[in-house]
């Protein structure tokens, strides 16, 4: 597994083409000229160089990990092992739910290079929250990939010694999942050094710090997503890490890959769709003109659930041959309703879970280090600070009072009524 190493060598726009010249998975997609290769670095993320490589004959992506973290500089290192990891996970979400993620070309472990299928003329599914435009069937593209890779990716599914290799292979992803435990879990709930956040938030953070409910809750959660390694997670499923034409979505960036809570990648998910739902009026021309847009998040987030919880039951009936609720212990003993059973006390442990994770992502995503950019981009520190009110606002509700909420439509309507209410306060 790949260290980082003194061999390591960053690419850049003008090397590109001599370093990779001699690939024949690139030169069989760009031609042997090298000298006709087009390159331009598109990185925006916040830890990875990506460049576009095209030619007359086709385009690739090379997306090359850097030994540190690239929104804060060397003075945050990190191992270039993550693209190993991430090659990893993108060959496993391709295995179980096919097409959902881009097509894997070439894998340097020395130098932190994936070469990967250039999704086009695809952009990010954040960006096009922002802009207002709907995909058609984007619900069940997500819906089935969480499904799927959660399910195949567990006991449930996988013979037991493939995947306690995987769980010893991907437990070394250490360093990412440090990021996530300390980001998403703890700095957002003190005075924390790379947290930031819009100044007339002042008085909620405060609250927020102060609500012991919500801490406590919010250490539960952790507790979790340490300690229970259900199934081989995304790690880092977001609206930013989906690519999304007008009908058709991809799934990337899965480089913060772990074993840990089915919930915690659907969660994460939904929370993003809330956020930019909360945010729509920053990016409105007009007052009022997102309503229909806001309603259409909120069927995509539903969606999203059904598709889950119909996939997700699909596959316990037809390919439960892991280690766990084994059909010798039930259907083999015509003991049908009990497998039933057993399944839905699973999905409410995933439900709660869920909402759980969703509410510390909003949380994170509002006070500590990376925001969203839909809050990011509203100019208007009031505006801004009014939508992230209503965000706050739901993930205290989610994370403290989960196990009362039984549908993800009354989940919708308490979004509504935040909403509502947060208006009604700020002209009153």
């Amino acid at each position: 597994m790949a260290k980082n190493n003194e061999n390591y060598v960053p690419l850049t726009v003008n090397t590109l083409p001599e370093r990779l010249g001699s690939i024949d998975a690139i030169v069989s997609r760009l031609g042997s000229d090298t000298s006709k290769w087009k390159s331009s670095e598109i990185g925006d993320g916040n830890l990875n160089m990506v460049f576009i490589l095209t030619s007359a004959k086709g385009s690739v992506i090379v997306k090359q990990a850097l030994p540190y973290v690239r929104l804060v500089g060397d003075s945050w290192p990190l191992p270039l092992k993550r693209a190993f990891f991430e090659y990893h996970a993108l060959i496993r979400q391709e295995e179980r739910d096919p097409g959902s993620v881009p097509e894997v070309y070439h894998f340097d472990e020395d130098q932190a290079i994936i070469v990967m299928e250039f999704l086009s003329p695809h952009t990010i599914l954040r960006n096009s929250l922002m802009a207002g435009k709907k995909v058609t069937g984007l619900a069940k593209t997500l819906g089935l990939f969480c499904a799927r890779t959660l399910f195949r990716g567990s006991d449930l599914s996988m013979d037991t010694r493939e995947r306690k290799a995987d769980v010893a292979l991907f437990v070394d992803n250490a360093e990412l999942c440090d990021i996530t435990e300390t980001l998403i879990f703890s700095d957002p709930y003190f005075d924390a050094q790379r947290n930031h956040h819009t100044p007339q938030l002042d008085n909620i953070v405060a609250q927020l710090r102060n609500d012991i409910d919500l801490k406590v809750e919010a250490q539960h959660l952790k507790a979790k997503f340490c300690n229970n390694g259900e199934t081989m997670l995304h790690g880092d499923l977001h609206t930013g890490s989906v690519m999304v034409t007008d009908s058709e979505a991809k799934i990337i960036d899965p480089e913060f890959v772990l074993y840990g809570p089915m919930g915690f990648d659907i969660g994460m998910l939904l929370a993003n769709f809330w956020m930019a739902y909360f945010a729509q009026p920053g990016h409105a021309s007009a007052k009022g003109e997102r309503a229909e847009y806001q309603n259409w998040i909120l069927d995509v987030v539903e969606g999203i659930w059904k598709e889950f919880l119909v996939e997700f039951s699909r596959l316990w009936r037809e390919e439960r041959t892991g280690i766990l609720y084994e059909k010798s212990l039930f259907e083999d003993q015509n003991h049908a309703l009990a497998s039933e059973q057993a399944l839905a006390h699973r999905l409410n442990n995933i439900w709660d879970d869920t909402l759980g994770f969703a509410g510390v992502e909003i949380i994170r995503r509002t006070l500590s280090l990376a925001h969203i950019a839909e809050n990011e981009m509203i100019a208007d520190e009031e505006l801004r600070a009014d939508c992230e009110t209503r965000g706050l606002k739901l993930a205290r509700q989610l994370v403290v009072n989960k196990s009362k909420m039984n549908s993800m439509a009354s989940v919708n309507d308490l979004v509504r009524v935040i909403a509502f209410s947060c208006f009604k306060e700020k002209n009153s």
